[in-house]
């Protein structure tokens, strides 16, 4: 297959995508957005669903490269998280913003797409786990959690005014404050104690109480 005139095909999908929306695109519609035939754009896909399908695939596969290279680079635990978390965050806002439409590609209870965003999260999740890890959270559920609390505040701030802006500072103080539950010393009797994060719905006074 000619990778190129793959690609090609792809970003005539995504084109229209933009303009129609899954449901309103036509395989006429990816062959004008091309200007070939619609034969000739059958060599590549095999139908619209399979080109929105493999549309999907690369974008998330583009994001998810964006993230590992992040988690691989010479850095400071805080700063390679962020930027695991920023690849998925920039990946939402690209589709969010391009277009109503566009933003299809991340909807996990889509018939087409739900396999690809469950991979692309399994994927993101396994890569914090494992900084999480690095940095000293030795019980594997403990790293798992703060994984899972750091993709729910990226979700959450997808669709917020000046997310980008927001994303940073809110990532680095929540990233801190995980990490610092690891770090604390150990208690005066000496026993080693697995630290716990505080759930998501714990109420601030609860510890008091």
């Amino acid at each position: 297959m000619d990778a190129d005139r793959h690609s090609e095909v792809l970003d005539a999908t995504y084109a229209c995508l933009v303009r129609h929306g899954v449901r309103r695109t036509t395989m006429d519609d990816i062959a004008s957005a091309m200007g070939v035939s619609r034969s000739a754009v059958y060599q590549y896909v095999r139908n619209k669903d399979d080109a929105f399908r493999k549309l999907a695939e690369r974008l998330h596969a583009q994001a998810l490269q964006r993230a590992r290279q992040a988690a691989a680079e010479d850095a400071p635990d805080t700063h390679r998280i962020r930027g695991v978390l920023a690849a998925k965050h920039d990946l939402a806002l690209q589709l969010i913003g391009d277009s109503p439409h566009t933003a299809e590609l991340m909807d996990a209870k889509a018939r087409l797409f739900a396999e690809t965003c469950s991979t692309f999260t399994t994927e993101l999740r396994t890569l914090l786990t494992d900084l999480f890890t690095q940095a000293g959270t030795t019980d594997p559920a403990q790293a798992a959690e703060a994984a899972d609390i750091c993709l729910a505040l990226v979700i959450g701030l997808e669709t917020a005014p000046d997310s980008r802006r927001l994303l940073p500072r809110a990532a680095d103080a929540l990233i801190t404050g995980l990490l610092h539950q690891n770090t604390r010393r150990l208690p005066p009797d000496g026993t080693t104690r697995a630290p716990r994060f505080p759930s998501a719905g714990a109420h601030p006074g609860a510890a008091a109480r």
